[in-house]
Parts: C-alpha cells; structure tokens; sequence
C-alpha cells in the first residue's frame, strides 16, 4: 500500500488555523520513484473564518514577506473549492493509503481533524497511520532543499519532503518492504 505525504498552508499556526492549500502526493518510501498521484485543494478562506477558524496576524505578516507569486498562489482568490468539498475530496484520495506522513503531526494532522470536525464529518485514517518526518530528518539529516523557488507551495513542500525521505530510506538500506508498494 501506498504512503502519502501530506502538506498545509495556512494563516495561524493553532489547531482552528484557516487552512488556505492543502497538497498531499503518494508514494513508496523506499524507492527513489517519483510519487504516483497528487492532490493540491485550494479552500475557502472566508468559509473557515465564518466557521470561527484562526487567522493570527503573526502568520499574515509572515505571508506578506514571501515574494508575489508565493502570496498569489497560497492566497489567490481562483478556485477556491469549499471545505466540505477539500474534506470530502482528501478522503477519497487516502483510500488504499497505508501511512500519511507530515512535518510534525500535531501541526498538519490536528488542524485537518478540527477541520473536518467544523464540518461535522469523520476522518478515514486512524491515529496509528500518522507518520513524522520532521523527526526522521532531525535524527537522520535534512536533505530538503530549503531555498527553492516552490517552496509553501503545499503539494511542491510534499514532492521536496518525499524526495529526502526517500533518500534516508535509501541510505539507511530500508529495502525490504519496497514489493508491497
């Protein structure tokens, strides 16, 4: 079964943060093969803070200093699709899906649960699923490429962060599970 690495971009840092883009990409964490299938959602703003969702002038003043086409694509007003339909969306694209891995769980994993919770609807991954990789890269090296012109852009943060993990799974010779994917 495939793992999918998850991304969010957003204007707080709290657990009811809006969430302005979601990415996620799946893929096999022990090849070096680009992911298979990929998602990016960009979702309502204005819908999240009518539901009472986070908006911290800290994060806002952080945007502000990305560059023009950084703010453009997280806060662009085209396609923005509703919650109900990012949550109904992610969840169909997690079946099948063995592990979802994130840049600390307690940030992009809480802020989708509330999320759904705001909407009244469940969650299809269990809390076992969830995967850390910015603790495999604190332990093992961080491999990322920090300074590339993609970067916040959710599903490119998730590619950069698939690429090194794949990498440290590859130099500590974590081969063995690479036929179940």
């Amino acid at each position: 079964m495939p793992s999918c690495m998850l991304d969010l971009e957003t204007l707080s840092t709290k657990q009811n943060a809006v969430v302005l883009t979601l990415g996620a990409v799946k893929f096999n964490p022990f090849n070096l093969q680009e992911p298979s299938e990929e998602l990016y959602l960009r979702i309502e703003a204005d819908q999240q803070i009518e539901l009472g969702r986070d908006v911290s002038e800290s994060t806002v003043e952080w945007w502000m200093k990305q560059s023009p086409e950084v703010q453009e694509e997280a806060m662009g007003p085209e396609n923005r699709i509703s919650v109900v339909d990012a949550c109904q969306q992610l969840n169909r694209f997690l079946v099948g899906v063995d592990k979802i891995w994130c840049q600390g769980p307690h940030f992009d994993i809480t802020i989708l649960e509330t999320l759904f919770r705001d909407v009244e609807m469940s969650t299809n991954w269990q809390y076992y699923q969830v995967m850390d990789s910015r603790t495999i890269f604190s332990l093992l090296g961080d491999l990322r490429d920090k300074n590339r012109s993609t970067a916040h852009n959710a599903v490119e943060d998730c590619k950069e962060q698939v690429r090194a993990l794949q990498k440290l799974t590859r130099q500590l010779g974590i081969t063995k599970y690479a036929d179940r994917f």
